[in-house]
């Protein structure tokens, strides 16, 4: 059937690449997260110490900036379908290698490597989706697949304290292998968007890279995505990485409760991913984001001074609403902003550039909390969004409806 959105209608293709898409998305989510909740029993079973329990996640994240930078502009040259599915071999052999790792430094260079073919999973997706999709449903498309996302960072908090007691974090890391042989066997279904195809018919070769900055405009959209990409990923990581040690530490929550307490914030979360999507193609792409961005700013303040643990409990799911709520739109808003000659390129570069910053908030906020307290580091988190707000009334173009070129 054709994968052609631009008569609007929605063809069982574009429901197969948003499928496709949303999943291999869950399959970097979780990943993420087991890594958070088996730090404890990681750092113990190797001996390793603070710093190094939080480069494992900072490596990761940086494997990604490579694997991103990679693997979008192999995309934009030989095709969406094809090239996801290197990643997702890359990222399923070096996530079982990690259940082998007999010490810090082999575990570390498993780690980056998986992370390089997770790099490639968000962007390629989300260019996949976007041109599979009419112009109308693209920001809620687009939220569909950061749902997957969530959908695998759920999964995780609750599987986790149930399966790291019996088959331990070795066992956790096989696991995590699963999600990436679902995603090879959807996409193994799908061909080309037609977007992509008459592009690449065309004979436009054009670089890729060069197109991220073709003029003034162009240049100053990108140095907005980045930033954007940048407090989402410091905030949500510096949030979501520490969360269950917050909890545990300074509040004395058992593991079981705190993954309850985070599962909730992850609720709110994917809730907040849904509205995001729904609001962008409604009222626009810039308003959104600033509504949010000030809902993350009130909200995480509000909540490192709460101790109650009922009202800890809503508090956390209306905070995760408008921390991570903004992962729905950038899919959207970078597929607009760039021709399909670079798009995968932009959506990986970018948010990917994005994602290495943030991979310094666990590390930040680790110090923070060491030196001071938890509560500190996290309302400290509120600031960025501060600097969000100015990048997108500064910066950001409203691209609501645009055609793909």
């Amino acid at each position: 059937m054709s994968s052609n959105p631009s008569s609007g209608r929605t063809s069982a293709y574009a429901w197969k690449a948003l499928a496709g898409s949303a999943i291999g998305y869950a399959m970097d989510g979780f990943d993420l997260l087991i890594l958070g909740f088996m730090l404890p029993a990681i750092s113990l079973s190797l001996g390793l110490g603070t710093s190094q329990s939080g480069a494992l996640v900072t490596w990761t994240l940086i494997g990604a900036v490579a694997g991103g930078i990679i693997f979008g502009s192999l995309s934009d040259r030989y095709g969406r379908v094809r090239v996801l599915t290197w990643t997702i071999v890359l990222f399923a052999v070096f996530t079982g290698m990690c259940a082998f790792a007999q010490g810090f430094w082999d575990l570390l260079a498993y780690r980056t490597i998986a992370g390089i073919g997770l790099g490639g999973e968000f962007g390629i997706g989300m260019a996949l989706a976007a041109e599979a999709w009419p112009a109308s449903k693209r920001a809620r498309v687009s939220s569909y697949v950061a749902l997957g996302w969530q959908a695998g960072v759920l999964m995780a908090s609750l599987l986790t304290p149930l399966l790291l007691p019996h088959i331990g974090w070795r066992g956790m890391f096989l696991l995590g292998v699963v999600p990436a042989l679902v995603a090879w066997f959807v996409r193994n279904k799908l061909h080309e968007p037609e977007v992509f195809v008459r592009s690449n018919d065309a004979g436009k070769k054009a670089n890729a890279f060069r197109l991220l900055v073709a003029d003034a405009r162009t240049a100053r959209t990108s140095l907005g995505i980045v930033v954007l990409c940048a407090v989402q990923n410091f905030g949500y990581y510096g949030i979501m990485i520490w969360l269950p040690t917050y909890l545990s530490k300074t509040l004395g929550f058992s593991l079981t409760k705190s993954a309850m307490w985070t599962s909730v914030t992850i609720v709110g979360m994917m809730i907040g991913v849904c509205l995001f999507g729904q609001l962008a193609d409604r009222i626009g792409r810039r308003p959104t984001f600033l509504v949010f961005q000030a809902g993350a700013v009130a909200m995480v303040i509000a909540y490192s001074r709460m101790s109650d643990p009922a009202t800890m409990l809503w508090a956390g799911a209306v905070m995760g609403m408008f921390v991570n709520g903004m992962i729905g739109g950038y899919g959207a808003l970078i597929s607009e902003a760039y021709p399909t000659a670079a798009r995968a390129t932009a959506q990986n570069v970018l948010f990917n550039i994005g994602r290495a910053v943030g991979g310094f908030g666990p590390i930040v906020v680790g110090a923070l909390a060491a030196t001071y307290s938890f509560q500190v580091a996290i309302a400290l988190l509120a600031s960025i969004y501060v600097l969000d707000m100015l990048a997108t009334l500064l910066l950001i173009p409203e691209l609501k409806g645009v055609e793909l070129e």
